[in-house]
This record gives C-alpha cells, structure tokens and sequence, in this order.
C-alpha cells in the first residue's frame, strides 16, 4: 500500500459517520441500489441496510452493492425489523414519503442518528414501514410530477444531512470505535491479506505508522502460502 492511498483511506475513515445510514426497502434496481450506495460513500455513510425477498431481485441487488466495497451492507427480510432494530439503538427514522404528517425535509435535525428509508421504485413505501417510521419528509415539487427517482431524492436528502453534520463539525474528527475503524483500516488497505487472514482464523496484526505490515507477520505470511494445501 502506497503512502498516498494510506492516507486517502485515512482520511475516508476519519469522516465516516457511523449514526447515519440508508435502509434500502425493496430497491431493488441494481443502477439504483449502485447509485444510493455512491452517495452513501459521498457523504460518508458507512452502513446501509437493504431489505428484499428471496427471488432474483437479491442476487442483482446484491452484485449492486458488492461492488461499493467502502460501504457494509447488511441485508434484512422486512422493513419493519430493519426500522425496529435502529429505534432500539436511538436512531430517528426517517421515510422519504408522501403522506398528510409528512414535513419538508429540510426541516429535519440529521445531526441527530438518523436513518433514511426509502420505498421501492414503483409503489414506495409500504404501509407497514411508514407506519413504523418516526416521520415521514417529502422534497417539495415544483412541476407536473409528485417525486424524484429514488436515488436522486436519496441525494437531495443525504446532501442536506450532510451539510447540517459538516456545519456540526461531525466530519472534523473521527468518530469511529477505535476497533472498527484499525479492521476496516486492515481491509481497505490490505484486501487479499483479510481474506488470508480470515481463512485461517488469523487476527489482524496492527499496521505501522505507514500502513505496513509489521516484518514479523509478512514472513509468517511468505511461509504460510509457500506451503502445499493439505490433501
């Protein structure tokens, strides 16, 4: 790992905002889920949640955020589960929604812990999910039409979120557990040596102060994949 990308991950980490994220319920688009999950990264989201049944809209969804290897997705059967499980940590949710409580979403406070749900492109959300949520926000219109694509009005959003939190100074310093952020720091940097290591049930070792692998372990590692497989 090279100095420069040490660094870039570095400072990727140290304005992730681990009481901000995206649940995902029943978008299942891959072009959508990709472009969610780019503006989850944009605005430093390190967790979405996306909520799909079992036919063939998981395996494309999925390949969709496979490929956002700096966001974690993590996968749920319903929304309300999703919904409720965030509430149990103190997270406000929000539901991009049209409904006669709903508020502009400007009016939100986001540097509170929020997650933003968002409804599935062709019926939005559902009944049981905007029932669940603790409010409902619309973007306001100005045309013919009543909404945005589901990823656009995902960034109108998280944009606004964003700039409360920038303006908080919530970007000014890391705000990940120390634990969390050397793995991910081990992963992003290291990817092929995480997937070793976690075959063999082998911890990470710390990295020095330039993202390296201490000597030590890098010999350990040569000898371990000159071996033969086991037959």
């Amino acid at each position: 790992m090279t100095p420069e990308r040490y660094r870039r991950i570095r400072e990727t980490l140290d304005r992730r905002q681990p009481d901000l994220t995206v649940i995902m319920d029943g978008v299942h688009k891959p072009h959508n889920i990709a472009a969610i999950v780019r503006t989850c990264d944009a605005v430093g989201i390190l967790d979405v949640y996306s909520v799909l049944p079992g036919n063939r809209a998981r395996a494309a969804a999925g390949t969709a955020m496979g490929s956002q290897r700096w966001v974690q997705a993590h996968q749920y059967d319903d929304g309300v589960s999703a919904i409720r499980d965030l509430q149990a940590e103190g997270v406000q949710v929000l539901a991009a929604h049209l409904s006669d409580d709903a508020i502009p979403y400007r009016e939100v406070d986001y540097t509170r812990p929020t997650a933003l749900l968002l409804g599935t492109e062709k019926f939005g959300v559902g009944e049981a999910s905007a029932a669940a949520v603790d409010q409902n926000v619309i973007i306001p219109m100005m045309g013919m039409v009543e909404s945005f694509n589901v990823s656009v009005a995902a960034a109108i959003i998280l944009a606004e979120a964003c700039e409360q939190r920038r303006a908080a100074g919530f970007y000014d310093q890391p705000r990940l557990a120390p634990a969390r952020y050397n793995e991910l720091l081990f992963r992003w940097g290291h990817p092929k040596i995480a997937r070793f290591c976690e075959q063999r049930g082998v911890p990470f070792p710390a990295l020095d102060e330039e993202g390296q692998i201490p000597p030590g372990f890098s010999e350990w590692l040569r000898e371990q994949q000159a071996e033969p497989d086991a037959p």
